[in-house]
């Protein structure tokens, strides 16, 4: 994926917005996604059983503030998706 090199570096500063949103996420659970989206709203959507859409809506949001643009950030996580199934 392409944003995946640009999370990375900032990994650190999405996993602290990613526990703000949602709580019960542990640093070792994200930690085991490697900073991947699709990993990521997997383990989201398990935990909390949330629609898809509202997930990557939100995942794009705060990946946005670390650089990227919305629609691309939204754009890796439907392309994801498809190649994981």
């Amino acid at each position: 994926m392409l944003n995946e090199d640009k999370m990375k570096g900032k990994w650190t500063e999405i996993k602290g917005e990613i526990k703000t949103q949602w709580g019960k996420m542990t640093d070792d659970e994200l930690d085991q996604t490697s900073g991947n989206l699709v990993s990521i709203l997997g383990l989201i959507q398990q935990r909390y059983g949330e629609k898809k859409e509202e997930v990557q809506g939100q995942l794009a949001r705060i990946a946005a503030k670390f650089s990227q643009k919305t629609e691309d950030i939204k754009n890796d996580l439907k392309a994801g998706n498809k190649n994981s199934h």
